[in-house]
């Protein structure tokens, strides 16, 4: 009888643990991470997830989706799109503009409060709300270089870098035709260049002569950098090739590149912001653009409520916390990227160091080619002798061009 009794216990106890999971709700999902080596940490952000949501049952499909093209594919068909997907700071704009973005409605004074402020910046729309939640700070430049030839004194100024690289027969590299590092010269300068309040023409006074420093001063300046025996053009690939092969001792590049450069140089990788350099006789600091990853909610979800429910945490503390210690990808979470384990990261401190002078990506589609094609010019020498003020005068017409998206 006993038996008997346990086993109706037993089915019971079954049964209304079926009809409790038939009961509850039922929620499908789908998510994109920007590469493959991110499924193993959004896999285990999914376990912490489920457990944090117990009285839903979740159903979330990883998909992998390059975060810098994503925002082209979720804007092909936004219905076919994931729920919730990473893309890159440089994206915002056109998600935004788009009505691609649902707006965050889960305590977006909190993610505010959270989060650096330039990463909370770069998520806002022109209405002041939050469209997105900030995911990383770590997509933007500061410099490498080998403590075997560089002091710390060294490398606050680009002029001692130059030196003792071309002493050495060595080379400091930088991507001079790359429009994104390009920046650096004319925004440290005092000169401008940003996306107007329509999202997409372009404000520039890099040609400006009535400013302290003028935009020639900052061409000369650039053309005597590009001459200079320590100097070598070096976008990402060639300054891997150049810190491996030995000829490159010191590059500005991203946190992409920092296994490399730690694994060569060893005891004596080094990491820090960005240089002074001379221009008009006095030492101006270089700019960057900072560079944040972020997680949007596609407006057109059917489940838009969960999707942000997910992609808040995702990115909350220690979702990016998980992040770092999987994939090194530094935290915009102000808490996250204050532990010891991010502070002791060379590359996330040089990040860190570079803040202060980094803005946030608001740039309209024109700039690129306009700002490379300079570039380009000056690493060459300005072979062609084109008056200086009449290359600023085309490169500016070209970055303020109406039309281009």
């Amino acid at each position: 009888m006993k038996k008997f009794l346990a086993m109706v216990l037993a089915l019971t106890m079954m049964l209304t643990m079926f009809a409790s999971c038939a009961m509850a709700e039922q929620v499908s999902l789908r998510v994109w991470v920007g590469d493959n080596a991110d499924v193993e940490w959004i896999n285990q952000v999914i376990e912490n997830f489920k457990a944090a949501y117990p009285e839903k049952v979740y159903t979330i499909e990883v998909g992998v989706q390059g975060e810098g093209d994503c925002s082209k594919v979720v804007l092909a068909d936004p219905t076919a799109a994931a729920d919730v997907f990473t893309f890159a700071d440089d994206q915002f704009n056109s998600l935004y503009n788009a009505d691609a973005l649902q707006q965050v409605m889960i305590d977006p004074e909190a993610v505010a409060a959270n989060n650096v402020p330039t990463s909370v910046e770069a998520v806002t729309g022109i209405d002041g709300n939050l469209y997105a939640y900030p995911a990383t700070a770590d997509n933007g430049y500061f410099m490498f270089y080998n403590k075997e030839y560089f002091s710390k004194e060294d490398v606050l100024t680009l002029d001692a870098m130059l030196a003792k690289a071309a002493e050495a027969g060595k080379y400091v590299g930088f991507p001079m035709s790359n429009a994104w590092y390009f920046y650096s010269w004319f925004k440290g300068a005092g000169l401008d260049m940003h996306v107007t309040e329509d999202g997409v023409t372009n404000a520039c006074n890099w040609n400006a002569t009535d400013t302290p420093i003028t935009g020639v001063q900052v061409v000369e300046a650039l053309l005597a950098i590009t001459a200079n025996p320590g100097f070598k053009e070096a976008d990402s690939d060639p300054f891997v090739a150049g810190v491996k092969d030995g000829s490159i001792i010191a590059g500005v590049s991203g946190t992409w590149n920092a296994n490399v450069a730690a694994e060569v140089w060893g005891e004596n990788y080094a990491a820090t912001k960005l240089p002074t350099f001379t221009v008009n006789g006095e030492q101006v600091q270089m700019a960057s653009f900072a560079g944040f990853k972020m997680v949007g909610v596609n407006a057109y979800s059917e489940n838009v409520g969960d999707a942000m429910d997910f992609a808040a945490f995702m990115t909350n503390e220690q979702s990016q916390a998980l992040r770092f210690e999987l994939r090194s990808q530094g935290p915009s979470n102000i808490n996250a990227a204050a532990s010891e384990a991010v502070q002791s990261n060379p590359a996330i401190a040089a990040l860190a160091a570079q803040a202060g002078f980094a803005d946030v990506q608001r740039v309209g589609q024109a700039y690129w080619e306009s700002a490379a094609a300079l570039g380009k010019i000056i690493v060459n020498g300005n072979p062609d002798n084109i008056p200086l003020q009449e290359l600023l005068d085309n490169c500016v017409a070209g970055i303020t061009a109406v039309g281009l998206q």
